[in-house]
């Protein structure tokens, strides 16, 4: 049994050994309780253990409510207990550097790679006067610090003051009482003695290699593993119950970004393949990739679909996320259905209009996301641990991220809005849109949303967890293929011939402007040669025929003309019809869903 408590709901799913092979035998899930009343995750674990008990009637629970363990019998009982929590926000820290483009810029990019949420980001620089500063500390009350600041040997002054604000605001952690604030110091080894004066009797510092040991170079690797080991060994365990939840798993809790980068990891390396994956939750949105074999990951905080919907509202714009509806909304309509998701924030869309609202505030998260992904997974020496400025200069512009959509061979969708979309069409759409992939790229969900549980149980049982991904786990949406280049409304853009592996053909003439599918089904394979026209690219350069296998899926093969960035119509009515033929000609929505507008109109 896994369970993945998430900052809205708790999922657990029990995996079985049965005459097929390791399956999925059942799921259930329960809002999670780590907030008033309950203060306590464990009754909201339970919760969905029970619907797993009433799915398969198999007793997981004792009458004191414990789990079961090992198995007893047949219908009794599980060996092997796994979890994985985001629950409470998960891990929420504040960054502090002496110089914002050096070392506070070095810091964060170390508390990003460790999975957490960076607050706020503090420099002797940033331009805020003393006391804002130091009421920012004060008011924030992060889970943890991290410090930096000077390269070894250098001068002590500039991080003994950044030390001097920490020890004027007294922070108290956001969870414990009578718990010291973890501090972890990755600056100038030469001020650690003087760190230790100002703080020790404050806060628990933890002293770590300098993130910036001299100016050419940055090493990240030790303040990350310092960052993951406090958070399990003392952050988590201030959470309301994660100490009763602790004793009940048989390995170490894991966060659940580090869970699913651990499986989108295991993919690429598996299948040797560029992978891009993504798992928008409830408070954050955080996005894995490898390319080049190079892993990346990044949370971005405050780009949620529940708790932080509203600021995806606020960072996006009104227009960036009403460009993507086909129904038209007053701003304060919007905000109002906006604010009413995040004060009940475990309700789902029951109307057409809300489902709209809430998957164009997806797109847009997913869009920003990557966009703040690009600028962080970036080329890394060696086993990515350090990285020369000499390195960054080299890769200016484009070339200085590793995130290549001409090169990306899979995305990976996880997340409530991704796996629970009412049509697998609309979580296809919705990848696209956002992070509009280029010439030939494969797509896949997260079915039920489990890669949480398979990640952690790979920590125990590897061959498990691939086994149970790829059979029960990840739904293959098809493959998606657009050109770039300067697209014309209605002009040819491409020509495709399809010859599917039982031998039937067909072909298809693509206009700038538009989407077309070819069906395409799970498991089956076909050999796409493609013409683009002068100027559009494929993968094999302007103008270059290329010839590539794709497999199929719930979708098919969508030919994507509408140019990147996606043109959008410049006339409101018509964009809103734009829209609506987009979704439908994918099947995204029917017909008779909804009537956009009258040809008269338009």
């Amino acid at each position: 049994m896994a369970t993945d408590c998430g900052s809205t709901t708790t999922k657990a799913i029990l995996i079985a050994l049965t005459d097929d092979g390791y399956r999925l035998v059942a799921r259930g899930e329960a809002p999670t309780t780590v907030e008033a009343p309950f203060d306590d995750v464990t009754v909201g674990v339970r919760n969905a253990v029970r619907e797993l008990e009433e799915v398969t009637g198999r007793r997981l629970l004792d009458d004191d409510q414990n789990l079961i363990h090992p198995q007893r019998s047949e219908t009794e009982g599980v060996d092997t207990y796994v979890s994985t929590s985001s629950a409470g926000g998960g891990l929420q820290m504040m960054v502090m550097g002496v110089v914002r483009s050096m070392s506070a810029e070095s810091a964060e990019r170390a508390a990003l790679g460790a999975g957490a949420i960076v607050m706020d980001t503090i420099c002797s620089n940033d331009r805020r006067q003393t006391h804002e500063q130091i009421t920012r500390i004060r008011q924030l009350r992060p889970d943890m610090m991290l410090m930096s600041g000077g390269i070894d040997g250098g001068t002590v002054t500039h991080v003994a003051k950044l030390a001097e604000l920490v020890a004027a605001a007294r922070p108290v952690p956001r969870l414990g009482v009578g718990f010291r604030l973890p501090v972890v110091y990755a600056g100038n080894v030469k001020a650690r003695g003087e760190v230790d004066n100002i703080l020790s009797h404050l806060v628990s510092i933890h002293h770590v290699e300098n993130v910036r040991p001299v100016l050419e170079t940055e090493n990240l690797g030790p303040a990350r593993d310092a960052i993951h080991d406090l958070f399990m060994e003392h952050v988590m365990q201030q959470a309301p119950g994660y100490d009763k939840l602790k004793v009940m798993t048989h390995i170490p809790i894991m966060p659940t970004p580090g869970a699913v980068g651990k499986l989108c990891e295991m993919v690429a390396r598996n299948r040797n393949i560029s992978v891009l994956g993504v798992d928008i939750g409830g408070a954050t949105t955080d996005v894995f990739s490898v390319f080049q074999g190079l892993f990346n990951r990044t949370v971005s905080a405050n780009l949620g679909m529940s708790y932080s919907v509203g600021n995806v509202l606020t960072s996006a714009g009104f227009d960036k996320v009403s460009r993507w509806m086909s129904i038209e909304f007053e701003d304060a309509d919007l905000r109002n259905r906006i604010k009413n998701k995040i004060i009940r924030p475990t309700t789902i869309p029951h109307l057409r209009e809300d489902l709209m609202i809430e998957q164009a505030l997806a797109r847009e998260a997913l869009r920003l996301s990557l966009e703040q992904h690009a600028q962080f997974a970036t080329s890394l020496k060696g086993v990515q641990q350090k990285r020369s400025i000499a390195d960054a200069f080299s890769q200016s512009g484009s070339g200085s991220t590793l995130v290549n959509m001409m090169e990306l061979d899979l995305i990976i969708g996880s997340g409530g809005v991704l796996s629970h979309a009412p049509r697998r069409q609309q979580s296809a759409l919705m990848m696209i849109d956002a992070f509009e992939p280029v010439g030939v790229t494969q797509l896949a969900v997260d079915s039920i949303f489990m890669m949480p549980h398979l990640g952690v149980l790979s920590e125990m049982e590897p061959e498990i967890a691939e086994e149970v991904f790829w059979r029960d786990c990840l739904i293959p949406l098809g493959a998606v293929i657009a050109p770039v280049g300067r697209i014309r409304q209605g002009r040819t853009c491409l020509e495709a011939h399809l010859v599917r592996d039982d031998g039937t053909e067909e072909s298809i003439t693509l206009l700038g402007g538009e989407l077309k599918y070819i069906e395409l089904a799970p498991g089956k394979k076909a050999t796409v040669t493609l013409h683009p026209k002068h100027g559009f690219d494929v993968g094999a350069g302007k103008g270059k025929p290329l010839t590539k296998d794709i497999t199929g899926g719930r979708v098919g093969v969508i030919f994507d003309g509408r140019g990147r960035p996606i043109a959008f119509d410049s006339n409101t009515i018509r964009r809103r019809a734009q829209i609506d033929a987009w979704a439908q000609a994918i099947g995204a929505m029917g017909a008779s869903d909804h009537p956009i507008t009258s040809a008269d109109q338009i």
